[in-house]
């Protein structure tokens, strides 16, 4: 195992690694947004397939067409469970085929073998199973560059299903709250009010709140909104309930893939010059868009 040992080595490898980790989540995300365009572009073939064998798509409808008449597709939106399930089953299939790999090349059981496929395309990288360590190999140049398309491929859809499995349990949290909320008795309410008072970080919050509140309307968009500006802290049911953004920005971008995107929105993405993304780099995209707008 090679490591940095002087001074200037450690440093180097700050600064390599802060643009590497940056660029290479950026590639992660592309990747994401490229499998989600076409993962919703065979979902809406497979849906049209099924309609015309049920009789109820005309056979010669074709994309494109006036979709007025046809009733089963426009309220027809692909489902990100669907695409969770997707990336589920391409993920353990790919790590089933380079656990064959390994198992055949590096002597390793079966077990140990999707242990490390698990530990190596999600990043954690524990170090106690490492390939290619043996100094020669039965097709040594063959065996490298499966392994590097096996890791590569493995860590963008390991890293795609956890961006979706994390929207998913985003929406779970928004519902269990949202339950917890309406059996909540108004004692409840009155406690957790008084838990807010406490989470005031700075002098005078409370007689900020109070202007905030009562211009809230007129200034800001949401209450949480308010009371990020008046330095109050927010609490973990607002923090989930703002975050619900990221499923219906993964939704959105499924059905205009599925359905074509609208051309106004296109226009105003490239005149800011910020891309759409998915999940979390769709937040921090359109935030941006939104300050260079009002700039």
């Amino acid at each position: 195992m090679t490591t940095p040992a002087t001074v200037a080595g450690k440093v180097f490898l700050i600064v390599y690694g802060l643009f590497g980790c940056a660029g290479t989540i950026l590639f992660f995300n592309l990747f994401l947004e490229r499998i989600i365009s076409l993962l919703a572009f065979i979902m809406k073939a497979c849906h049209e397939r099924q309609l015309r064998r049920s009789g109820l798509l005309p056979p010669n409808f074709r994309r494109g067409t006036a979709m007025s008449g046809v009733g089963s597709l426009v309220g027809w939106k692909p489902s990100v469970y669907h695409v969770m399930l997707i990336l589920g089953i391409f993920a353990i299939t790919l790590s089933c085929c380079a656990s064959a790999m390994y198992t055949a090349v590096e002597g390793w059981n079966y077990v140990d073998s999707l242990y490390y496929c698990f530990v190596t395309f999600s990043t954690i990288g524990f170090g106690d199973l490492v390939s290619s360590q043996n100094a020669a190999y039965q097709n040594q140049g063959l065996y490298r560059f499966g392994n590097f398309i096996f890791i590569l491929m493995g860590v963008c859809c390991i890293y795609s299903l956890f961006n979706v499995i994390s929207i998913v349990i985003k929406q779970v949290l928004n519902w269990v709250l949202k339950k917890f909320k309406c059996r909540c008795c108004p004692k409840c309410h009155k406690s957790s009010a008084r838990l807010g008072r406490r989470n005031a970080i700075t002098p005078g919050a409370r007689l900020r709140r109070h202007n905030i509140s009562m211009d809230a309307d007129g200034q800001y968009d949401s209450d949480t909104e308010g009371r990020r500006l008046s330095g109050e802290m927010i609490s973990m049911r607002e923090l989930t309930a703002s975050n619900k953004v990221s499923l219906a920005i993964l939704q959105k971008q499924l059905s205009e893939t599925a359905n074509g995107y609208p051309r106004n929105v296109c226009i105003n993405t490239r005149q800011n010059g910020f891309s759409a993304g998915v999940g979390a780099l769709a937040i921090m995209n359109n935030r941006l868009a939104e300050t260079s707008d009002s700039r």
